[in-house]
């Protein structure tokens, strides 16, 4: 599993240390399906909350890459910003696996539409396209990590299988980070204990289950413990369980109250009691347990 930092606790601006030496934060900002204007407001609404070392997560197939880093770029721009481009974590995706030449073109455009200067996560957004595409399109990003456009590497979506055909393929460019669905409701914990076995970070894409568990009886329950929400206890639990975690919202409230996740720690029982509650829930695709992918 990836180091945490010096003080190995959880607060506000706590970060991971990637396998690759770069450093990510352990909390992050989801844009996906939100438009350009929903994502530029939510964007800025999350860095004028503070967040540090602010982890801004879009992708190519979001269609909302200009805005993000338009919104971005005006923050960093105004009078009296107290960060720089330095302290933004900024991701994207590639949305099909197209083979190399495709692959370049795709991260080129990412890095000219987010106007950042470079990306500094690029992930496979899935295991689609065949072996031949996805070996192909690994190859020009490992490419774009030696040309300095992106910063680490990694994917999204990924069972064990298409992750060790990375590895099999080249060591020297093993993936940093998989992204994927991971909550209580969906624990994959042969595939968390499989990543951590290879250095690989966690991080999951959908840690507030799409709030379709919301009233669940255990998460009310340990909500009402905690003096928390229920979306607090799903975003402690994947931090505690070393998860990068990016919860998505479009409201200045939510965006305050998701960061607020620090005053209260689940204990090891909540942490057992919630690891029991795994469903192998759906709430958007699984291309994991596609045997086809």
């Amino acid at each position: 599993m990836p180091a945490n930092d010096a003080t190995d606790k959880l607060h506000f601006g706590s970060y991971a240390t990637l396998s690759d030496g770069n450093r990510i934060p352990r909390l992050g900002l989801g844009v996906y399906e939100m438009s350009d204007q929903e994502a530029s407001r939510a964007v800025t609404w999350a860095l004028q909350a503070g967040y540090l070392l602010e982890y801004i997560y879009s992708a190519e197939w979001y269609y909302n890459e200009q805005s993000v880093g338009s919104a971005i770029s005006r923050f960093l721009a105004s009078p009296g910003c107290p960060i720089s481009r330095g302290d933004i974590f900024y991701c994207s995706k590639l949305q099909s696996n197209n083979g190399y030449h495709a692959t370049k073109r795709s991260i080129a455009e990412s890095v000219k539409k987010c106007g950042l200067g470079y990306i500094d996560l690029y992930l496979i957004h899935s295991p689609y396209g065949g072996r031949d595409n996805r070996l192909e399109s690994w190859r020009a990003i490992q490419k774009a990590k030696d040309q300095g456009l992106v910063k680490s590497i990694g994917v999204s979506n990924y069972a064990e299988r298409h992750i060790q055909e990375l590895l099999d393929s080249n060591p020297k460019y093993p993936p940093a980070v998989n992204q994927c669905d991971l909550h209580p409701f969906m624990a994959r914990l042969k595939l968390v204990e499989y990543c951590r076995a290879n250095s690989i970070a966690l991080e999951c894409w959908g840690p507030l289950v799409r709030a379709e568990r919301f009233d669940h009886p255990t998460i009310k329950e340990l909500a009402s413990k905690h003096s928390a929400t229920p979306a607090q206890v799903l975003i402690r639990f994947s931090l505690q369980r070393g998860y990068i975690t990016i919860p998505k919202s479009v409201s200045q409230h939510r965006i305050i109250e998701n960061a607020n996740v620090f005053a209260f720690e689940l204990d090891r029982a909540d942490m057992d009691h919630l690891l029991d509650l795994d469903e192998y829930l759906v709430t958007d695709w699984d291309p994991i347990g596609d045997p086809a992918a």
